[in-house]
């Protein structure tokens, strides 16, 4: 009789092995009170394969998700020692990699035996990029699973795994399931990548990239006039050709998209370093600064100094919203065109100057009818070459457009993006100061100033090489000040072969600067204006800006737009 039982609970194990099992396991931070949870199923067949999915990206159809996202689905067959990772994109792209498990290059360590989650399991360690991982595997349940082939091959079913001992995937339970069917590997899986731009190319689909500019030409050259409607996508230059516009239709994207733009320059015969903008042109009032390019600057709102220098465009007016700079940047001294001009031991000319950097607090002005235009002050026939992409990068799966709560106020701009056209440098700090008047809506909160600053005047005494102290007045009173400055200029050397070369081994690229650096885009600073109150407001500029040497002035580019959030 002992020996028929026994012989029972032996066939009942082999039935128990050979069923059809769907596993469930949970992700989630040790500790967190976060819920950030994520949950995994594994389905093993009878046949020795396994079917691994991620059930977070199974949400209801009615539920809408962000372009991008795949179905991930990962076939293990231990027969063969393969496994086949699979994503498949709702544009139709599929891809794969394929994986050996035995040849994983993961090895462990065993640690002995210990209970964990009521099952006996040998305990293994490792360590890849200094995490330290733990993995504990059961081989009581006759068969192997695992949800991570990434830790190559373990006997048995795995039922806990610890990442730093707080990032945990544990086992959660077990169904047999007899209704599944045997599945083999498809015989299509999609284009066949190597494993290493799997991760690449997921990340890559989710990326939505708006190509705006590529290697167009900014450069001083006589143009003809354009008139009429600016069409969509199309690039169209002004103000002798060191002003480049494109019209663009941009999606209004959730409120947990991260904005950048991405922006390359060369030179194209220009071998000096030139002030840059990336800018939009809003169109919400009367006025904009597109009438001026398409007829003329006399058109906009004028404002004159104690000097008698007229400047126009500047600041915000009850017709007229001033651009809106997404980033302020520097060309170096002839990266690319002149790598040949001048060898020097130790460096390595760099082929492009690169600029990227985040514009998320602006979102608003890139969605919809967009006027998106770069500048780069120049008198050269060959100039500048550019390229500009804007990049927008998912914080979560959901397309949810009811949380877009973002408000902005351009209030001011004095780089002068149309210098070619008649636009002045911004030289009214010498005797007067920047005044602007603007209005706080009452259904906003959390107010911000975003602020750029850099000052300019290029020789010893002047203000480019000078810190000089910004001043923020509101409503007549000070409030704060900023000294914009920048003394890691040095760290660009490679950016620019044609900088001058001085006795004393010093190049003048490497040299401080008020705000500024040859080759770098100039960080905005941010002031809390969360004390404004609903109503009118005056903000005030004051900076000692130098005195002018002969032909030679001091200039300052300020801009200013103000942030915040509806209630």
């Amino acid at each position: 009789m002992k020996k028929l039982l026994l012989s029972f609970a032996f066939v009942a194990f082999l039935l128990s092995a050979n069923a059809q099992q769907r596993l469930t396991y949970q992700m989630y931070h040790q500790g967190s009170d976060s819920g950030d949870t994520t949950f995994t199923e594994v389905r093993r067949f009878a046949n020795n394969q396994l079917k691994i999915q991620d059930l977070s990206s199974q949400v209801d159809e009615d539920v809408k998700l962000i372009p991008g996202i795949s179905t991930d689905i990962t076939y293990v067959d231990y027969n063969t020692d393969s496994a086949y990772y699979q994503m498949t994109f709702a544009d139709g792209d599929a891809f794969f990699a394929s994986f050996s498990l035995k040849n994983s290059g993961v090895t462990f360590t065993e640690e002995g035996e210990e209970m964990m989650n009521g099952y006996n399991c040998k305990k293994y360690r490792t360590s890849i990029n200094s995490n330290t991982i733990e993995v504990w595997m059961t081989e009581s349940l006759g068969y192997d699973a695992t949800p991570s082939i990434s830790r190559g091959l373990l006997k048995g079913v795995m039922v806990r795994q610890a990442i730093n001992g707080n990032r945990i995937l544990e086992l959660k339970n077990i169904k047999k399931d007899r209704k599944l069917k045997n599945e083999t590997v498809p015989s299509v899986l999609g284009t066949r990548v190597a494993p290493r731009d799997i991760d690449k190319i997921s990340k890559e689909k989710l990326i939505i990239k708006v190509p705006v500019f590529e290697n167009e030409q900014i450069h001083f050259a006589e143009i003809e006039k354009f008139q009429g409607e600016i069409p969509y996508d199309s690039v169209i230059h002004f103000a002798y050709g060191t002003l480049i516009l494109k019209r663009i239709n941009l999606d209004t994207l959730p409120e947990h998209y991260s904005y950048f733009i991405d922006v390359k320059e060369q030179s194209n015969g220009d071998a000096y370093d030139r002030s840059g903008s990336i800018f939009i042109i809003p169109t919400d009032r009367e006025l904009s600064l597109k009438d001026a390019l398409i007829d003329s600057i006399q058109l906009l709102h004028s404002y004159t100094d104690r000097r008698d220098i007229t400047y126009r465009a500047i600041k915000l007016e009850d017709d007229f919203l001033p651009v809106v700079e997404l980033m302020r940047f520097f060309t170096p001294f002839g990266v690319n065109h002149f790598n040949e001009r001048v060898k020097i031991d130790g460096l390595e000319w760099s082929d492009v100057a690169y600029y990227k950097q985040e514009v998320t607090e602006l979102s608003k002005h890139l969605r919809g009818d967009v006027l998106i235009g770069a500048f780069i002050g120049n008198y050269d026939g060959g100039g500048h070459k550019l390229s500009l992409d804007i990049l927008a990068y998912p914080g979560d799966y959901s397309w949810d457009l009811s949380q877009n709560d973002d408000w902005t106020l351009p209030l001011f701009n004095t780089c002068n993006v149309m210098e070619m056209a008649g636009q002045h440098y911004g030289r009214m700090f010498k005797t007067d100061s920047l005044t602007v008047e603007f209005e706080v809506p009452e259904n906003v909160e959390n107010l911000r100033l975003r602020y750029i600053s850099t000052g300019h005047g290029g020789w010893g005494r002047g203000d480019e090489f000078n810190p000089k102290e910004n001043t923020i007045i509101i409503d007549g009173e000070k409030v704060f000040t900023h000294t914009p400055w920048r003394c890691d200029c040095a760290t660009y050397r490679e950016l620019n072969p044609v900088s001058g070369n001085f006795w004393n081994g010093e190049s003048s690229s490497d040299l401080s600067r008020s705000g500024w650096c040859p080759g770098t885009a100039t960080q905005p600073v941010y002031f809390d204006m969360s004390f404004l109150k609903p109503g009118k407001h005056t903000i005030t500029i004051a900076i000692p800006q130098g005195d002018d040497e002969g032909s030679s002035f001091n200039h300052w580019m300020v801009s200013g737009i103000l942030l915040g959030n509806e209630k």
